[in-house]
């Protein structure tokens, strides 16, 4: 052990080297995987079940109840299990929480069974709340085995991992309208959930066990630091839009630009077909320069709060709603949330390990779990505000809303950034003049030793 041990401490140090490793390439495919089969599990309800919905009697405001408390059992479900995740074993929380999701997928399509509209409610917050915790177990374990597996790519392996989030949002709504219109209610949640389940054991023979200690760190030191709070608004304001054009977007469409539940899922690619495309460009930009993320997140912020002032319009433009307008917006929102988002895990995770938290699968369990609660926040927040805004007053107004808060988070971003930036320079100048100060203090000649000299 000793000789190998002094050959390997005399041998060059080895050049990076760009090729994946197969843990990486088998990581890539079980991730890409996960992102496509529960993308498409989530966005089939939107183009027919909220109008399904409200054929049965359900009002505006408890659709979105019922599109938020997905988001809420989420947020819960994301901070426990990212606290545990090492405990629990991360790729037992991805496995087991895809095989949850899809039962609990197929067994929302057999809802449309159910003719009393109390009991419909009830059973659809019941399937929905169990489902979320086996999302939030897959996505929460998923961030945290990227970010362990490629830790010097986070934003290039994310967006390209938000490539088949955008195909299985591009694909999720038409797929869902089509089989809605073709088959009825309960073949879109049978097909995506039978999809979901393939990917069972597919990742349970492909993904590795990852060994890691548990860490004492907690969410509650995470959240002192102001730039990670900042963050989490940034990401919070990003899932609020997102789920209030889920729970909105269809019904708007249906009713002010006539068109069919088939054709909203058409229109709903405006949104998933850019932020796909973009993703990996904005991830590559991102890891290569990180000096610009938080610029990144700003201008993206402001790009968001006036594409969805002009989704409806709001009404103080005095511009009718038209359907190139609402798709042109659409594409608009989907880079600006890609260029926001992308950025955000990889500042957090830096922000993290700025401030004394040690790089492990503890850490990344925190940061993964702490990013998918907040973004399950907004997406619980959407639309249930979204939903009752738009029933008290119209979906031009809640639109605005939202744009209104795209544009505060982008506002405290560039405050904190520029104070940020003012204070590195005021600090950088400090060191240089007490530098400066020390060398005029210092002699111009080295002391001499006094007894040398008097013995010489």
């Amino acid at each position: 052990m000793d000789i190998d041990e002094d050959i390997g401490d005399s041998l060059p140090p080895e050049a990076p080297t760009t090729k994946m490793s197969r843990q990486q390439i088998l990581t890539l495919i079980a991730m890409a995987s996960i992102n496509f089969s529960s993308m498409i599990c989530y966005s089939i309800l939107g183009p027919f079940f909220p109008n399904e919905a409200k054929k049965k009697g359900v009002s505006q405001a408890m659709i979105g109840l019922i599109f938020g408390i997905y988001a809420l059992c989420t947020l819960v479900g994301s901070l426990i299990l990212g606290k545990y995740i090492v405990q629990i074993g991360a790729k037992f929380m991805i496995v087991a929480g895809l095989f949850v999701s899809s039962v609990c997928t197929v067994l929302f399509g057999l809802l449309d069974q159910v003719s009393d509209v109390t009991v419909f409610i009830v059973l659809c917050f019941i399937t929905r709340c169990i489902n979320a915790i086996g999302f939030s177990a897959a996505v929460t374990s998923s961030f945290a085995v990227s970010a362990k597996v490629f830790p010097d790519n986070i934003a290039t392996v994310l967006g390209f991992m938000e490539i088949f989030t955008g195909l299985g949002l591009i694909l999720g709504p038409p797929l869902g309208g089509w089989l809605y219109q073709s088959f009825g209610y309960e073949m879109p949640f049978v097909f995506t959930g039978c999809l979901l389940f393939a990917t069972v054991p597919l990742n349970w023979w492909i993904l590795p066990s990852f060994d890691a200690v548990p860490s004492q760190n907690s969410f509650l030191r995470l959240c002192t630091r102001i730039k990670i709070l900042l963050i989490c608004f940034v990401v919070f304001t990003l899932s609020s839009g997102l789920g209030f054009l889920d729970a909105t977007l269809s019904i708007f469409a249906i009713e002010k630009l006539n068109l069919s539940a088939g054709s909203v899922g058409l229109l709903m690619i405006g949104l998933s077909l850019p932020y796909g495309a973009a993703s990996p460009i904005f991830g590559v930009i991102s890891d290569k320069y990180p000096s610009i993320r938080k610029w990144m997140m700003v201008v993206g912020g402001m790009a968001t709060a006036v594409s969805f002032c002009f989704l409806g319009p709001l009404p103080v433009f005095h511009i009718r709603s038209q359907l190139w307008l609402t798709v042109l917006m659409l594409i608009v929102v989907g880079f600006s949330l890609c260029m926001t988002c992308i950025p955000t895990f990889a500042e957090m995770i830096a922000c993290a390990h700025e401030n004394g938290f040690e790089e492990s699968l503890s850490t990344l369990g925190l940061v993964s779990g702490l990013f998918s609660a907040v973004w399950s926040a907004g997406m619980f927040f959407g639309p249930t505000i979204g939903g009752y805004i738009t029933q008290a007053l119209n979906f031009e107004w809640s639109a605005g809303f939202q744009g209104a808060l795209a544009f505060f988070a982008a506002l405290l971003q560039v405050i904190y950034f520029t104070i940020e930036d003012i204070q590195k320079k005021s600090q950088k100048a400090n060191r240089t003049n007490m530098s400066l100060s020390k060398g005029e203090k210092s002699p111009l000649l080295p002391k001499t030793d006094h007894l040398r000299v008097d013995v010489s």
